[in-house]
């Protein structure tokens, strides 16, 4: 993707700030990204940490890519902060339908041009208990069987010790290590070029999310539920650090 003398200046200010201070407390292992599409494509992250976007935005922008994030709208007004996804090109999500078409049609152009879009299909920090990969929403796979772009799960573990889960500052030390890994493409030729019902959506995003799991329990060393964690079947707001009715603990472990 042929990019622009204000968006390269603009990346390479904010990773000017971004990935010194990240370096220094944290310990970084990338994995596997010889994995990534030379062309565009999607990347799917599990979400564990409200500094997730920062670790993954860093291992990419390390790769020699430029990170784009389906990122809400209400943060593009945000002083300095608006500035910076503006100026980076990241595409704004809006709840209309005619700002959601609007913001497809940007990603189309980003995918289109060679570039990443980043999108955290489970649409918020995992409310399992245990942090695994929960049930995803299905605008991922929407994007992936329109454009026809391929999809790239991405598991991480690490950052979660760093800024636990809602916290409300970081924990330095000891100094955390962070691992990031590529996957495979999930595959999901046979459900292109259909009709996109629920049904197909669905199926495609359970793909994605059993993607994910795997990668996650491969780094993590550990044996994934057989169940994707629903927030429905446990009485959980899908929105908002209280979802539970109650205060979330550090992301270590809820009670």
């Amino acid at each position: 993707m042929k990019e622009s003398r204000g968006t390269k200046t603009a990346f390479a200010i904010a990773a000017g700030i971004v990935r010194p201070v990240l370096n220094l407390m944290i310990g970084r292992t990338w994995r596997d990204f010889e994995k990534l599409p030379s062309g565009g494509f999607i990347l799917c992250p599990n979400h564990v940490t409200e500094i997730d976007p920062l670790v993954v935005g860093h291992a990419i922008y390390s790769s020699k890519r430029y990170p784009r994030y389906l990122t809400k709208e209400s943060l593009f007004k945000v002083p300095v902060l608006g500035t910076i996804l503006r100026n980076t090109g990241q595409v704004p999500v809006a709840r209309s339908s005619t700002g959601a078409s609007q913001s497809l049609k940007a990603a189309r152009e980003v995918l289109d041009a060679n570039g990443v879009i980043i999108i955290y299909p489970e649409g918020t920090l995992t409310r399992d208990p245990e942090l695994w990969p929960m049930r995803g929403h299905t605008g991922a796979a929407r994007l992936a069987l329109q454009t026809g772009a391929p999809v790239i799960p991405m598991a991480h573990w690490g950052a979660q010790e760093l800024f636990p889960r809602y916290a409300k500052g970081i924990e330095l030390f000891p100094r955390k290590r962070v691992t990031v890994v590529a996957g495979d493409p999930v595959d999901l030729d046979d459900l292109r070029g259909v009709p996109l019902t629920r049904k197909v959506l669905l199926e495609a995003t359970e793909r994605i999310m059993r993607a994910i799991l795997k990668d996650v329990a491969e780094l993590r060393g550990q044996t994934a539920p057989e169940i994707l964690w629903d927030p429905a079947d446990h009485g959980q707001a899908t929105k908002g650090r209280n979802y539970d009715g109650g205060s979330p603990t550090n992301g270590k472990k809820d009670k």
